[in-house]
């Protein structure tokens, strides 16, 4: 019974740390794709220079280096993690709100003189939401694995917080004396991301 307690904690744990970076890179990326994709223009270029300056670096670097000038804790993993997913959505919104924009029922709102807020949050977002869910989905399995990497490094939840990557961190000194320690943190982390992906 504890021991079940325990495990179903570690993914309790792994889920919410991936869902809070998804929520982060959602609430961000989202309204900036929006607006980028539906205004054009200077803000369009601003906003995808600020996305190909977050994915000139992979996600796993990205979210390294953010946690090592934050600081190791939950909360800066969280962060980290959630910046690393940003870009992603930026570039997902944008493609889809430029195809959108061109549509009788967004260029009837345009006719009837409704500002761009209202025309985006009303008729664009609400079509673009079935890719952004599919992405949300496929995001949480990568920040799982990105926040059990840190863990691994010794960069993530710290201790006495048990996560599956510092499990795997600690355990890789005993991996020949007992292969458990290393077998069933890398295991877990397999399925949960297996599971969302």
């Amino acid at each position: 019974s504890q021991l079940f307690i325990s495990r179903l904690y570690l993914l309790v744990l792994a889920i919410v740390i991936g869902a809070l970076a998804v929520a982060l890179g959602l609430v961000v990326g989202v309204p900036l794709g929006a607006v980028s994709g539906f205004v054009g223009g200077w803000t369009d270029l601003v906003i995808q220079r600020f996305a190909d300056t977050l994915l000139s670096l992979p996600g796993f670097l990205l979210a390294l280096a953010l946690v090592s000038m934050l600081g190791v804790g939950l909360r800066n993993v969280v962060i980290s993690v959630g910046v690393s997913a940003i870009p992603s959505f930026i570039r997902l919104v944008r493609g889809s709100v430029l195809s959108i924009r061109e549509q009788t029922y967004v260029e009837a709102a345009k006719a009837l003189g409704q500002t761009q807020p209202v025309i985006i949050f009303r008729h664009v977002l609400p079509n673009v939401l079935a890719p952004v869910i599919v992405q949300a989905t496929l995001s949480l399995g990568a920040a799982i694995l990105v926040a059990a990497g840190l863990g691994f490094l010794g960069l993530g939840v710290q201790p006495p917080t048990a996560e599956w990557g510092a499990m795997l961190g600690e355990g890789r000194q005993y991996i020949f004396r007992a292969p458990m320690l290393t077998t069933l943190p890398g295991l877990a982390i397999f399925l949960a991301v297996l599971g969302f992906n």
